[in-house]
Order: structure tokens, then C-alpha cells, then sequence
């Protein structure tokens, strides 16, 4: 089955879509696709038969996602806790993975006409060799698009990513790339798996839980969390639908607790800077005659330098990973 699949909105489907599109609409969608092996046992069939049957469910709400305007969605395709399930379903869920994602390189056509971005988060090295090159050959085949994203978290946890941003913060000092002092909230959210995509604007969890289960933890601070109690291989369009509705009666709520986060971030990356520029003129000993233009001088300065190591160490950091990706398909040639 193809990942984006073609087809229309029903007429009924189209007239509600129009009027929610005339509201704030998400960017970004993250979704828990839950209910998988719950669907199986209810419908009385193998569980790796309700995940092919959830992995359906996902290429038709991506089709929704796609009429709707919606340009970003994340799934929780693989958490590492998974790893922890029977030898035979992890067995099951990796031979899944081989085939969707080998139909992914198949797809190229479809997804450029999409302009489709694919993007995996997670521990890739966690993975099957194979695996790992199949999804080398995904994201490099598809970077260059940028129409709409695809982001799939694959062997992920959110307390992973967080830790291997900080290694990688740690990797940037060692390498003489940054200073200690670089190191801020805003880089280390630069550092995460999901780093070339916005905050979700909606998290959307099926099948009744009301626990993100180690997703997304960071990114989802100011997100409208939607919970759902129905299976995901069962979801509709009317249920995506109500979750945007449900974004936007509390859009407003969401816009002002995002700008005064921004706010109070900006404020307090400022104050540091000032503390910096004092303790410098102190060390100096002109504090207490430094003049208002040598201090803005100096902050300046302060800002221009973190601002080139910051961007030198991103730069590499993203070529760190995009050779650990080459690598891999280069292996499997």
C-alpha cells in the first residue's frame, strides 16, 4: 500500500473542511497512533495484522492532513520500549518496516509530486543494519523536497533525544566548536532529532491513554494535547477534524503562552549577557567608569561571536549526521 495515498474528500467531507480552514489551522501535527494490538484482539486477527492495518490508517489521515493544508506530521512509528515486546512481534514489526519503507524508495515519483520531506527520529544505530541503510536511502532520496514534511520517530524515546542532544552540546565543546557558555535551552532545542521542524501546533493520541509515553516531551510544552478514545486503525476524518476544532477554541490560549515563553527566554538570555559583559569589565577594572556605549559595544560583540560559533558547530553537527547517513548507503551499495 502506498504511504500518500490519492482520493478525494467526500462533498461532505470538502463543505466541513472549508469551514474549519476559514479558523487558525495546525501546521504541525504529531500524532500517537495507539490501539494497534487492541484493534487486532478485538477484530480477532494477528497483532502484526492490526499494525499493517494501523500503518493503512496512517497513509489515508496523511491524505486528510494533505487536503486540509496541514504541511507537517510526526508519527511515533517504533518507541525503544518497544524493543521490550515479544521476540516475535518486534521480529513481525521489523519485517514491516523493511517492506514500508522499501516502498518508500519505490515511491519516489508520488512523493515528489507531493514534494513529501521524509525524516526519521531516533536511535538509528538501535536498528537492524538493513533497516538503517533503508532509511538512509529515504531521507537523502527525499531532502530536497520541502512542500510538506514527514516525520517519522522511529526507535525513538523523547528522554533519548533530549540525552543525545546534550551529547552532541558536549561533542561541540570538546571539539573546540563552542564555549560552555553557549550552551542555552534554544541550542538544545537545535540539537534534537526534530530540530528542522516547528513545535507541534497538536498531539494527537487514539485508543483512550492520556499519557504521551515518552514522546515528544520537549516539543509538546505548548502544544493542544488531544486525546482520543478511539483505536487508531478505526480513526476518521471527522475525528482529525474534531482535534483541529479543539485546537482552535484554544488557539488564542496556546498563541499567548508561546509568546510569553518566547518572552521570558529572550529576557533571560539578555540578563546573562549583561552579567557576562560586568563580569568581563570587572576582570578588566574599568566596571565602575565604563561608559553606556562601551557596554553595548561589548555586548555586541558577546552576541556576534556566540552567534558564529553557534552557527559553525550546527553546521557541523548537521554534516556529522548527514555522513553517518551517506555512509550507510554507500555500505549497501
Amino acid at each position: 500500500m502506498s504511504w500518500i495515498r490519492e482520493g478525494e474528500l467526500s462533498l461532505l467531507e470538502r463543505f466541513c473542511a472549508s469551514i474549519i480552514k476559514a479558523g487558525p489551522m495546525p501546521k504541525h501535527i504529531a500524532f500517537i497512533m495507539d490501539g494497534n494490538r487492541r484493534y487486532a484482539q478485538k477484530h480477532k486477527v494477528k497483532k502484526l495484522e492490526g499494525h499493517s492495518q494501523g500503518f493503512a490508517k496512517l497513509a489515508q489521515t496523511l491524505q486528510w492532513c494533505l487536503s486540509l493544508g496541514v504541511r507537517e506530521v510526526t508519527v511515533y512509528a517504533f518507541s525503544i520500549e518497544n524493543f521490550k515486546r515479544p521476540r516475535e512481534e518486534v521480529d513481525g514489526l521489523m519485517q514491516l518496516a523493511r517492506e514500508k519503507f522499501t516502498r518508500l524508495l519505490e515511491e519516489q515519483e508520488n512523493l515528489e509530486k507531493h514534494g513529501v520531506c521524509v525524516r526519521i527520529l531516533g536511535d538509528l544505530p538501535l536498528l537492524p543494519r538493513d533497516i538503517q541503510e533503508l532509511i538512509a536511502k529515504v531521507v537523502l532520496a527525499t531532502k530536497q523536497y520541502n512542500t510538506c514534511f514527514l516525520n517519522i520517530a522511529f526507535a525513538y524515546t523523547s528522554r533519548e533525544e533530549i540525552s543525545n542532544a546534550v551529547k552532541e552540546l558536549a561533542w561541540g565543546v570538546e571539539e573546540g566548536l563552542l564555549q560552555p557558555s553557549d550552551v542555552s535551552e534554544s541550542l538544545i532545542d537545535k540539537c534534537l532529532y526534530s530540530s528542522k521542524s516547528p513545535h507541534p501546533d497538536i498531539l494527537i493520541r487514539t485508543s483512550g491513554e492520556v499519557r504521551l509515553s515518552d514522546f515528544m516531551l520537549w516539543q509538546t510544552s505548548h502544544s493542544c494535547l488531544v486525546f482520543q478514545p478511539v483505536l487508531w486503525p478505526e480513526y476518521s476524518f471527522w475525528n482529525l477534524w474534531e482535534a483541529i476544532l479543539q485546537f482552535q477554541m484554544n488557539y488564542s490560549a496556546l498563541q499567548k503562552a508561546r509568546d510569553l515563553y518566547l518572552e521570558e527566554r529572550k529576557w533571560q538570555q539578555m540578563e546573562t549577557d549583561k552579567a557576562c559583559i560586568l563580569e568581563k569589565l570587572k576582570e578588566e577594572g574599568s566596571a565602575s567608569c565604563a561608559d553606556a556605549q562601551r557596554r553595548r559595544t561589548l555586548l555586541q560583540e558577546l552576541r556576534a561571536n556566540r552567534e558564529e560559533r553557534v552557527q559553525g558547530f550546527l553546521e557541523a553537527l548537521e554534516n556529522k549526521r548527514m555522513d553517518f547517513l551517506e555512509k550507510l548507503t554507500v555500505a549497501s551499495a
